[in-house]
């Protein structure tokens, strides 16, 4: 199975390692503990969003708080939660990472890598409007949206280092010894993206993922949602990831691979 699925399993498989991180990539996939996160509930609201009108910002703002409001226990930064529940609905000038754990749908929703951007950017922009948030979002759907459409490794990796100076050269075992948990998209898409192109399978992206002992879930979420584009999810892994959804989630998913995964 391709798709945001990849974002959401990497997001479950994460879960346990974002506060006890770990820097092997030998460990068990899920543990009783495991569970969804924000980056699965925010990237499901995106994924609403688009289902509804993905042209409209206040569509989209109302998806993002709607469904901010039903899990607001997801693990939020602090900065996100209070935007959540404030009356305002203006951009806080984020540049942390949420941007791009929530942007993949848009990369299977757009027609072109041109309104893959453009979604991608309303997508981060009415939160995280600092130049590394749109950065991070932007970045993240290019490689969805290239690996979705056949390009290899190599293109992708060129096109992300051209067009948004990111160093993608150095390897996860160079990286590893020296990561600390960071939530900046600055410090942590990067590297989501090098765990993707030295990855041998979905399974591998993730397990590289979470052997960096940085932001786990989200890291994974990221690259995760790369590597389901290149790659198919195993369907064992989507069957327990599913299982792990509530009604309300797992109705969105639906909605949005009926809609736009499904279509002849």
């Amino acid at each position: 199975m391709k798709g945001i699925i990849g974002a959401i399993c990497g997001d479950i498989i994460g879960s346990t390692r974002e506060f006890h991180s770990i820097k092997t990539k030998d460990f068990e996939l899920f543990e009783r503990a495991s569970q969804f996160t924000d980056d699965t509930v925010m990237t499901l609201a995106i994924a609403n969003w688009l289902c509804e009108d993905k042209d409209s910002r206040e569509v989209l703002i109302n998806s993002l708080k709607y469904y901010g409001n039903l899990y607001p226990n997801a693990g939020y930064g602090g900065r996100f939660i209070h935007w959540i529940f404030d009356e305002s609905s203006e951009p806080y000038g984020s540049w942390a990472n949420g941007s791009a754990m929530r942007v993949s749908p848009c990369a299977w929703v757009a027609n072109s890598l041109n309104e893959a951007q453009e979604l991608a950017e309303l997508s981060a922009i009415v939160t995280h409007n600092h130049p590394e948030g749109l950065k991070g979002a932007l970045a993240t759907c290019d490689a969805v949206y290239l690996a979705r459409t056949g390009e290899s490794k190599s293109d992708i990796k060129n096109h992300i280092e051209d067009s948004y100076q990111y160093d993608l050269s150095r390897k996860v075992d160079e990286i590893r010894p020296i990561y600390k948990f960071d939530v900046s998209c600055a410090g942590s898409v990067p590297e989501s993206i090098i765990c993707f192109l030295e990855g041998e399978n979905y399974i591998d992206t993730i397990r590289n993922a979470i052997s960096l002992g940085g932001d786990a879930d989200t890291q994974a979420a990221i690259a995760g949602s790369i590597a389901s584009a290149y790659w198919e999810v195993p369907e064992d892994i989507c069957e327990t990831c599913m299982s792990i959804l509530d009604e309300t989630l797992f109705a969105a998913f639906m909605e949005f691979e009926q809609k736009y995964m499904l279509k002849p």
